[in-house]
């Protein structure tokens, strides 16, 4: 069946979904939180509440590339931090996602989005001179009392923003960015992260009637697309300084922020 048909779509906006396609998997394995470009394509293409159970699968390829390119430099004490907390922002998401309209849902994680970058900002400035961690991500302060709530309250936020509109990366990149995760660290943490978390996603998401057999014909195509995207951010993250990653990373948090606010 042609998917073009199935879901109404022109040449230009099939061209527009693959492009965004292609943009989640150069962000699993280059510039995380890029991908928020993405979701507000898919977004804006297709209708808003669908669009993120579409979008899901696709990230899910992109998280199993960037696990197979990264997976020797995951940090799993903070992987073992933020699930709890994760899983209960997952949940509120889901009875979140029962009531709210999508203007509710854009405005909210707009907010969020813009909120903990300020913040992530203010705290690298206030960390400058302090230890960082080394290539494999090793953070400092994650067994203290303030690492500990730092954690549960990304992890919230991070679980909820990821259910609600897949925009769970930013929120995670501001909470790895804060610790002190350097590229690798930063890349191969965040890959195992999002490949769980998305993961565990799926019966929700299939509860909620957000996947069903009309989504997954068009995932089948554009998860294609992801596999180039990957392969071009693994060539970019190697010519990319730390310092011009950490402003990438906190740039795309900043326009997928505005782009949710915008009508």
């Amino acid at each position: 069946m042609d998917t073009m048909t199935l879901w109404h779509l022109t040449g230009w906006e099939f061209a527009a979904l693959a492009f965004a396609a292609l943009l989640v998997g150069f962000s699993k394995t280059a510039v995380s939180g890029a991908n928020t470009v993405s979701l507000a394509i898919f977004a804006a293409v297709l209708p808003a509440r669908a669009s993120t159970g579409i979008l899901l699968p696709v990230l899910i390829a992109g998280d199993i590339l960037a696990v197979l390119t990264y997976r020797r430099h995951a940090h799993w004490p903070t992987l073992w931090r933020l699930f709890p907390a994760v899983g209960a922002g997952v949940v509120v998401g889901t009875v979140f996602l029962v009531w709210a309209d999508d203007a509710v849902v854009r405005t909210s994680i707009g907010v969020i989005l813009l909120l903990m970058a300020g913040v992530t900002v203010w705290r690298r400035r206030q960390a400058d001179g302090e230890g960082r961690p080394d290539a494999a991500g090793q953070p400092g302060a994650g067994g203290t009392r303030a690492g500990r709530v730092k954690a549960r309250s990304y992890g919230v936020l991070g679980g909820f923003t990821t259910m609600v509109a897949n925009a769970g990366g930013p929120v995670m990149s501001m909470y790895l960015l804060s610790a002190g995760f350097r590229k690798l660290g930063f890349l191969g943490t965040s890959a195992f992260f999002f490949l769980i978390v998305n993961v565990s996603k799926l019966p929700f998401s299939a509860g909620l009637g957000l996947i069903d057999g009309r989504s997954l014909l068009l995932d089948a195509v554009l998860v294609v697309f992801v596999v180039p995207g990957a392969l071009l951010g693994k060539w970019a993250v190697t010519r990319i300084d730390q310092r011009l990653f950490e402003r990438l990373v906190i740039a795309a948090t900043v326009v997928g922020g505005l782009q949710l606010l915008l009508p």
